[in-house]
């Protein structure tokens, strides 16, 4: 599951930013975090219904992310936030699960040689 979520992040990360880089082109000074957060908002209830979506869900998936790092002592814990505030959820969340995925793999193998 690992590599999994690891080719997502990935695919998070290119997508998400290559949008990001032509959002920036098409509105220059215009390209503001309310802008950012108001624009799925607009055009179309089914906009607003996808939007809703993302940030609920993202929100959601953010503060579980923070508190099961901190349960499962991750070094670093807080860096999920900046990571998904300021690169992208797509990518910080699968990053995430790839990690806890390594580590949760890592207390297994220490569980079966005790």
């Amino acid at each position: 599951m690992k590599y999994l979520y690891f080719a997502l992040a990935f695919a998070g990360l290119v997508s998400t930013w290559t949008y990001n880089i032509l959002a920036w082109q098409e509105l220059g000074t215009g390209f503001t975090p309310t802008a950012f957060v108001m624009v799925g908002f607009q055009g179309s209830p089914l906009l607003g219904s996808l939007a809703s979506d993302f940030w609920v869900g993202g929100i959601a998936a953010t503060i579980w992310m923070l508190v099961e790092a901190k349960r499962l002592h991750m070094r670093f814990w807080w860096a999920w936030l900046p990571l998904t505030i300021f690169i992208a959820w797509a990518f910080a969340f699968p990053l995430f699960l790839g990690v806890r995925e390594i580590l949760l793999e890592k207390r297994r193998e220490g569980e079966s040689t005790t």
